[in-house]
């Protein structure tokens, strides 16, 4: 009788361990995963190393806003980088200023030494279902400025939801 008990219980154990497995594969694989900051091009916002938790899910059913803050997956790599520019605007940087459909765009999540690193750039007209993307730390960002390019939606896979690592910063991302 108690052997049986025992059977039971580790039973019991068993389906409960590979429910709870079954649950972070789905949620790894559908809703969130994460993502490591490699370099400097999104300084101060976040740091070299930094693990990202992003929504995988939310442009499924939505599409990415100016300021979003993506991963980019491109030939098995994947980039973290600022939206900036949305399909079908134009834009261009003059004298360190944004320019969004000719309005001047103000840059709050930047600072004013990092916006006297954002160069000049002639006007661009962003093709529909295109991004244009740029990097907050502007002065060493590889972004659609120099090297991605314009970037497709289908290869925006999340937005960075929280820094997760490490421990003692783990914050929203904005």
């Amino acid at each position: 009788m108690a052997e049986t008990k025992k059977k039971n219980e580790w039973w019991e154990w068993g389906k409960s361990i590979l429910l709870a497995l079954l649950i972070a594969y789905f949620l790894h694989t559908f809703i969130f995963a994460t993502s490591i900051v490699e370099g400097e091009s999104m300084a101060p916002t976040l740091e070299d190393g930094e693990r990202v938790l992003f929504n995988k899910i939310v442009y499924l059913v939505d599409e990415p806003e100016r300021g979003d803050i993506v991963i980019i997956q491109r030939q098995n790599k994947n980039y973290v980088k600022r939206v900036i520019g949305l399909p079908g605007e134009t834009i261009s940087v003059n004298d360190n200023d944004l320019y969004i459909d000719g309005e001047k765009y103000r840059q709050p999540f930047l600072s004013e030494e990092v916006l006297k690193d954002t160069g000049r750039l002639g006007t661009i007209d962003i093709p529909e279902g295109s991004y244009f993307v740029m990097g907050d730390n502007r002065g060493i960002s590889k972004d659609s400025r120099n090297g991605l390019g314009f970037i497709q939606g289908e290869n925006i896979i999340g937005k960075s939801e929280f820094v997760i690592y490490p421990f003692d910063e783990w914050t929203k991302t904005e």
